[in-house]
């Protein structure tokens, strides 16, 4: 079990960053284990998200103390162990800086429901870390970290970059590339004179009722781990005959 685990946290990272959450060895990602929620597997220091394979993941305890691993840990270990520590429901932990999010947080404007990728966190529910722009290098800032997430799917560090917590890898990966998706499409909008029209009212409901599913996380994270391996292994991936699938609620 422990060995899928890995595997599976290594193809997050190579799909984060084939998606634009590298940014050289800065970035990281950690998975609890399961009945164990007191360590959770988590990317080491020194490489990129996409370098992780299953024999240089480290294991690290909630105090964000590395317990196995021969790699060394991020200082920013600590956004990992205080939001697992403070929330129970969340078993995988994204914080990655990619740019699309970094700009938007610097115009001080709140996200809008400008497209379908935004709806998950629009209306108050995408909190915004002010209370530094630099590292999180300490439980305490970690805990800051964690209470301005609150119950919340994701947040962004004011020109630093952003947090997910999801109740697998593939719901946390999915928030990270929708949140940057949702930035980029706005920052569009803005350069363009400003978003006019937004999904409102019934239709805002349904979409953002239809948007996090664990249907599209696990569709989406798998098609992305066979488009990297097509891109990097060569030769074409066949795609699945079977995938997860979702009944549409009637209108």
């Amino acid at each position: 079990m422990t060995g899928q685990l890995r595997a599976r946290l290594a193809d997050a990272g190579r799909v984060l960053a084939m998606e634009g959450h590298g940014d050289y060895v800065a970035g990281h990602i950690s998975v609890r284990l399961p009945g164990d929620p007191g360590h959770f597997l988590m990317k080491p220091a020194g490489i990129g998200i996409e370098e992780m394979r299953p024999d240089n993941i480290i294991t690290v305890d909630i105090e964000g103390d590395k317990v196995d691993g021969a790699m060394p840990r991020h200082n920013e270990v600590y956004i990992h162990s205080e939001v697992l520590r403070a929330r129970s429901d969340v078993a995988c932990v994204i914080h990655s800086h990619p740019m699309h999010a970094v700009a938007f947080s610097s115009l001080g404007r709140p996200l809008l429901a400008v497209g379908n990728s935004s709806v998950h966190f629009t209306d108050g529910r995408l909190p915004i870390f002010s209370e530094t722009t630099d590292l999180i290098i300490s439980q305490e800032r970690g805990r800051a970290v964690a209470r301005c997430l609150g119950g919340h799917p994701a947040l962004i560090l004011r020109n630093h970059g952003i947090v997910t917590a999801g109740h697998c890898i593939e719901e946390a990966v999915w928030l990270a590339l929708k949140l940057e998706r949702a930035c980029r499409v706005q920052l569009l909008a803005e350069a363009a004179g400003g978003p006019k029209l937004l999904a409102e009212g019934v239709d805002l409901e349904k979409k953002s009722g239809r948007a996090n599913r664990g249907d599209l996380h696990t569709n989406v994270f798998n098609y992305l781990v066979r488009r990297w391996a097509c891109a990097h292994c060569g030769g074409e991936v066949n795609p699945p005959t079977q995938v997860t699938t979702y009944e549409m609620p009637p209108e």
